[in-house]
């Protein structure tokens, strides 16, 4: 008996989407690995009744045999790391920075590519269906899997149209779920069972995703009227006061002009500051999620850098609690000036961010009103915390049992109003299911409260 066969990859994602029925009543999200699976994840999402958008990634080969992946990097400064060969290998700092940088424009310029202005589809919370045309080794879908989890994924399922049968196991080991239409024994290429296996265009591509756009927008959605990412409208005229904004801002500070995003919903009643913790950057999955809910209550975000890329390498500069707090200091100044329009000003701190935020707050005439802090390390701004007079929510995770006790400590130090909120079962890093969702919906409250 031969082999079953697709005709091309469209009908082999209606056969796909077969076999992933299931998944309807989920609400997933559905990516496409371009430029191949694009095509195939369509005929998937359209019949989920599901949204598309791309999947990027990029491999980070070890500098001197390319085709050996020492890691992945996927959009908003995703990088997933194989620190066991990295140590085996000896490969350095500097080594893999060199690479990165590669790859990250490559991985920027297809992004550029395929959405144009639009953000990349939220994962944050959601099943997430990965489809590709097939697979062979796996390694790419591999390091899909690792990205979308980075991005917040609350469950991965990897879907194929065919696939040898020791690639579904292997990767069922990352993904929590592997589907594959077809498990042929021998296996020499995903071509071989299609009759059509035509290479896909990058056009093919967009018009691909347009198309899905156009089915799951909004009735009446006219995105030419929308505010673009320069607080413009697509024509280029200034957005009407009171307009939305979202847009990438240059921070200014004493020293320096610091990268960030600033996004304001109409009629926001505030807006928040973010400060990153150690590690970490304006890109950070976990504080672009608690903005999202922030924004969806009416709360403008700024999520910016606080170190430049080499004072993030530096241990020294990322505990420099004083250092952070002066340019978070600048920010919120910043944003209580014109660039809001004199919206009153919010810190939402994580680890050592919170650190700075609190320290932040305690300066004289710190426009700050309110303080949120996750998982933070308020012991580092011990000496001010009596200085800070602002309403301070501490929240904790129960599972966290030395920074609990931190946090506790400063509670009875604070000189203002304030609350601690331990979330049951939370890790430092709130990545257990519905914990972050819980911080996201006590910060939106607290601000909310507080900046009105």
């Amino acid at each position: 008996m031969g082999v079953a066969r697709f005709r091309d990859r469209r009908e082999a994602g209606r056969r796909l989407a077969a076999a992933l029925a299931h998944l309807r009543a989920e609400r997933p999200a559905v990516l496409g690995l371009p430029r191949g699976g694009v095509p195939v994840a369509a005929e998937v999402a359209a019949a989920l009744d599901a949204p598309l958008d791309v999947i990027l990634v990029r491999k980070l080969g070890v500098p001197y045999q390319p085709e050996l992946a020492m890691g992945a990097i996927g959009e908003d400064g995703v990088r997933v790391l194989n620190r066991d060969l990295i140590a085996r290998a000896g490969i350095t700092d500097t080594e893999i920075a060199r690479v990165e940088a590669a790859e990250r424009a490559e991985l920027e310029r297809r992004a550029r590519r395929f959405r144009g202005d639009r953000p990349a589809l939220p994962l944050e919370g959601r099943t997430v269906v990965i489809v590709d045309d097939g697979l062979a080794t796996g390694a790419t879908a591999r390091a899909a899997v690792q990205v979308a989890r980075a991005h917040g994924a609350r469950r991965v399922v990897l879907a194929v149209p065919v696939a040898p049968p020791d690639t579904v196991a292997a990767l069922s080991a990352d993904a929590d779920e592997v589907v594959a239409v077809v498990r042929p024994t021998p296996f020499y290429a995903i071509g071989q069972f299609y009759d059509d296996f035509a290479q896909t265009s990058d056009e093919e591509v967009i018009a691909t995703l347009e198309a899905a756009r156009a089915r799951t927008d909004p009735p009446g959605d006219d995105t030419a009227s929308r505010p673009g990412p320069s607080g413009t409208t697509s024509t280029g005229q200034a957005a009407p006061a009171g307009s939305p904004i979202d847009r990438e801002v240059e921070v200014p500070t004493e020293d320096l002009c610091l990268p960030g995003r600033l996004v304001v919903p109409a009629g926001a009643v505030g807006v928040v500051a973010f400060a990153h913790g150690s590690g970490s950057s304006r890109h950070s999955p976990r504080n672009r999620s608690v903005a999202a809910r922030l924004q969806q209550a009416g709360i403008g975000t700024l999520l910016f850098d606080l170190l430049t890329p080499a004072e993030a390498t530096d241990r020294r500069s990322v505990f420099d609690v004083p250092l952070l707090a002066a340019r978070l200091d600048a920010a919120t100044r910043w944003l209580a000036g014109t660039a809001t329009g004199g919206l009153p000003v919010g810190a939402f701190g994580a680890s050592t961010g919170a650190a700075a935020a609190l320290w932040a707050a305690a300066e004289p005439a710190s426009p700050i009103r309110a303080v949120v802090s996750r998982g933070g390390r308020p012991d580092l701004a011990a000496a001010r915390l009596t200085l800070v007079r602002v309403p301070t929510l501490l929240i904790v995770g129960g599972a966290d049992p030395v920074v609990l006790q931190l946090n506790e400590e400063a509670a009875r130090l604070l000189g203002g109003p304030h609350r601690l909120e331990v979330v049951p079962g939370a890790g430092h890093l709130f990545e257990e299911p519905g914990t972050l969702e819980t911080v996201a919906e006590l910060a939106a409250a607290w601000f909310r409260r507080h900046l009105t």
